[in-house]
């Protein structure tokens, strides 16, 4: 019977095609890694919720990947609300380009963060910001990224404000929230996620 591991790194392979995605096999290993780690810590932590290896693949991982296309070559990344890592260290683990500043407010799941970014080799490619966003200065960056923010429809102005000048916005979104950023901010964009009718990535340049 296979186990865990082998069922998500099958669904990896089998429907990397859908979401454009290409996946060297070294860089499938430490996306292996980073899902036993992830599975070590969710029961204490709740990273995620409950799901099979087949949808944390399809769902979590490649999800997060169809951001690369829209990164730049060297960029550099603010992920708020890393939570699992999601979606910047699937992308960290696919690109060795990628340089990123990671905001966790929670002090436990800051620890995974730490460890995964160790364990991904990717530590000095990427730091841990343990605080909230708001209450932080923006660092200089290109690119701002967010998956999974809790009350995201209430901080969603404050992100705004808080992300750098010319930086692109690119956050994972339901149709409500897609709305709700199209109509503040004029030009952003939305793609369907694959196989998905009700997941959007919207990308936006902040003037």
């Amino acid at each position: 019977m296979p186990t865990s591991t082998e069922r998500f790194g099958r669904a990896l392979l089998e429907n990397a095609v859908d979401f454009g995605i290409e996946l060297r096999p070294d860089k499938i290993k430490r996306l292996y890694d980073y899902y036993d780690l992830l599975l070590k810590w969710n029961d204490k932590l709740h990273l995620v919720a409950p799901c099979s290896p087949e949808e944390f693949a399809k769902r979590h991982v490649l999800e997060s990947l169809a951001l690369l296309p829209h990164l730049t070559a060297n960029a550099r990344i603010l992920d708020v609300g890393s939570g699992a890592g999601l979606p910047i260290l699937p992308c960290l683990i696919s690109r060795d380009d990628l340089r990123a500043t990671l905001f966790e407010s929670s002090p436990k799941k800051a620890v995974f963060l730490r460890e995964a970014l160790r364990n991904a080799n990717s530590r000095e490619l990427a730091r841990v910001t343990m605080a909230r966003f708001e209450e932080t200065v923006a660092p200089e960056a290109e690119f701002v990224t967010c998956r999974a923010l809790d009350q995201f429809q209430r901080l969603l102005p404050t992100l705004i404000d808080w992300a750098p000048g010319g930086s692109t916005l690119l956050i994972f979104a339901g149709a409500d929230l897609r709305r709700q950023i199209q109509g503040r901010l004029a030009g952003a964009k939305a793609c369907s996620i694959p196989r998905s009718e009700r997941r959007f990535l919207v990308s936006v340049r902040k003037i």
